[in-house]
């Protein structure tokens, strides 16, 4: 496997790259952005996951996440948020399904189970990456929205593989709202035991509890809190089966990159915390 860079800009000292590959996983080119920053040996990653709609670029052009990561030892990847190229049945007709929607799942349905596998793609072939290309052996996982549930999803069930967890506004108890229950069914057939496999909410239930503190950001001016995010069914299944959580419900934010700029710092902080001890 190859990687090849599409785009670089120099930042803060370091640089701002966009790469493309050919993925095994996804049988598609998939890209990713990144922040190198200048530093004689990153050792550590933090991978964002970015929300409906979004590609690998928003995160990187709207966060200002690189001036936290400019005097570190610690680069942030950004995948795309699906595989791209494809004209699968269904796959453009709406914005919370398919192209730009990959939920972070590995799908099992016809068409969608050959090419969508972000769940795979993240924990393997994005991990095998940050080891060959850059080096890095230490790795945290955020995200936001769509992004957070598969930030939470992969640090609930890849616990030795995430050092530490955050999110911004996630999805978490997607089996019980009209987003998740759209994407599961669709890239899986049917609601159950499989799809509580991608349930943060349904992963903890099960006993699949982190030993760290998660740190999640809510704003509570937020357009999809509480219908579609359902915070408050993860906060109360956390407390059951004793999950160290940190939720911070922020008066008066929405669900926009404003809410992300304004406490991404907070989130870099904590992951730095535990990626260089």
């Amino acid at each position: 496997m190859n990687i090849e860079i599409l785009k670089k800009n120099k930042t803060f000292d370091g640089n701002t790259v966009i790469y493309e590959h050919q993925s095994e996983i996804t049988k598609t080119p998939m890209r990713f952005s990144a922040f190198l920053p200048k530093s004689e040996k990153i050792d550590s990653a933090i991978i964002w996951l970015s929300g409906l709609t979004c590609t690998e670029e928003n995160f990187i052009l709207k966060s200002g996440v690189q001036s936290y990561l400019q005097n570190t030892n610690t680069m942030i990847i950004c995948p795309d948020t699906s595989p791209r190229g494809l004209d699968l049945k269904g796959e453009h007709d709406s914005y919370d399904f398919g192209s730009g929607a990959g939920f972070y799942l590995n799908a099992t349905t016809e068409g969608y189970k050959d090419h969508y596998k972000m769940y795979d793609y993240i924990s393997i072939e994005l991990v095998s990456i940050l080891k060959k290309y850059f080096k890095v052996d230490r790795f945290s996982i955020s995200g936001h929205s769509m992004g957070g549930h598969g930030a939470l999803i992969l640090g609930l069930r890849e616990k030795e593989l995430f050092k530490s967890v955050s999110a911004f506004s996630p999805i978490t108890n997607p089996t019980k709202c009209t987003w998740g229950k759209k994407a599961l069914e669709g890239y899986l057939g049917e609601l159950g035991e499989a799809a509580n496999k991608y349930d943060a909410t349904e992963i903890l239930k099960n006993g699949s509890v982190r030993s760290d503190l998660i740190l999640i950001d809510q704003g509570l001016d937020d357009e999809f809190y509480p219908e579609q995010l359902l915070t408050k069914n993860l906060e109360s299944v956390a407390k059951e089966v004793g999950q160290d959580l940190k939720l911070n419900y922020r008066e008066g934010y929405d669900h926009s990159f404003f809410f992300i700029l304004t406490f991404i710092e907070d989130h870099i902080k904590f992951h730095l915390k535990h990626l260089q001890n």
